[in-house]
């Protein structure tokens, strides 16, 4: 009898507490929307699939030792995969758009007021009881409005680690959502007119500016802000790459096969913070609640501020492309150029909404670098 004990005692079964359970409901969660949905499934397939692993009892996968333990230390801890991420990126972005047109850099500042303003909603929740976000955790919280999962990684590895699986998975579920949270808000900000005005075509952007380019930004990102200079040096590190014509076997590694390898160990790290202990707590129903404030409000800034530009340009700029300017490339791009469509089915804005994207992933590293200088 007692060597059956012994025998129960040695399994997980006889170990497992309410908490863990739900976690690994939340992993299987996770792991039916990236299968069954196909959102984000790059992402919440390993995230689902390390959240089972590291709340399997006695397997000890994010115990120090543990395979999860190390793929985070090394990679999330460090700062590593969030910056490969983005140098991956920067491989398969063209700036042309933005270029073409250098006035959607405005769209992509102003999809970013949602991360600030949910800053301070992220302090005003200390006064709930149950609540206490200190002004890092309110920071990192606060990044999730700029839709740009590495970027949100990054910051909280840096400002929050014990919050950092909360915050990814809101990054991520909401940049997935994107198609469902987008179209009413950009319907209700704009009229049935407005979103049928089609855009002039784009001019040619040359190979020399597009290589000057990326060099351009990270002159200005180190003389101005060098705090954002590792993601924003990563990202236009892999941009000269793809630009530069030279490296192009460096340029499809990093678009391809580095980026997928990364993204695999990412996700992995990632599910091994949603353990029961640091997520089922009333502040991760905070921290979702938040991001979706966050993104909301960063998507409707980005349309008004395209009305203005449209009203004083004097017409000619679809209010519907603001809303790209958030970081969700280029699914929010894609978005915005399907609800133009079901207005006009001779308006492709596609193109046209690139701009404002590209812009929000830049905006969004010098979002994360301004918080890293003033709370980091």
């Amino acid at each position: 009898m007692e060597k059956l004990y012994i025998l129960w005692d040695s399994t997980a079964l006889a170990h497992f507490q309410s908490g863990e359970l739900v976690m690994m409901a939340v992993g299987l969660l996770l792991l039916w929307l990236a299968i069954v949905k196909k959102f984000e499934p790059l992402l919440l397939f390993p995230i689902g699939f390390g959240a089972l692993l590291t709340n399997i009892p006695l397997a000890g996968f994010s115990d120090p030792g543990g395979l999860l333990y190390y793929i985070y230390e090394v990679g999330i801890h460090s700062g590593v995969f969030p910056l490969l991420i983005f140098m991956g990126v920067g491989a398969m972005t063209d700036f042309g758009a933005l270029i073409a047109n250098p006035r959607m850099l405005l769209l992509g500042a102003a999809a970013q007021f949602g991360i600030f303003a949910t800053l301070f909603g992220a302090i005003a929740l200390n006064f709930i009881p149950g609540f206490d976000f200190s002004l890092k955790d309110a920071s990192a919280i606060a990044i999730i409005g700029g839709a740009d999962g590495p970027t949100a990684i990054f910051l909280a590895s840096r400002l929050s680690p014990d919050l950092l699986g909360a915050i990814a998975v809101a990054a991520y579920s909401y940049m997935a959502l994107v198609p469902i949270i987008q179209p009413p808000i950009m319907k209700a900000l704009t009229t049935e007119d407005e979103r049928k005005i089609e855009m002039a075509q784009l001019r040619h952007v040359t190979r020399k500016e597009k290589i000057i380019f990326p060099l351009a930004v990270l002159i200005l990102t180190i003389l101005f802000l060098p705090s954002a200079t590792p993601l924003v040096g990563m990202f236009c590190f892999g941009n000269l790459m793809r630009e530069s014509g030279v490296v192009d076997r460096l340029s499809k590694t990093a678009q391809n096969e580095l980026i997928n390898i990364v993204t695999i160990f990412l996700g992995l790290a990632v599910g091994s913070k949603l353990s029961a202990d640091k997520f089922l707590t009333v502040e991760t129903l905070g921290i979702l609640g938040l991001g979706a404030i966050a993104f909301a409000i960063g998507t409707a800034a980005g349309v008004l501020m395209a009305k203005v530009l449209n009203k004083v340009s004097g017409g000619g700029i679809n209010p519907l492309i603001g809303a790209a300017g958030v970081s969700a490339v280029p699914m929010a791009a894609r978005v915005v150029n399907k609800v133009g469509l079901q207005s006009n089915p001779h308006n492709f804005l596609l193109m046209h909404a690139m701009g404002p994207n590209v812009a929000g992933v830049l905006g969004s590293a010098v979002a994360a670098g301004i918080l890293l200088a003033l709370v980091g």
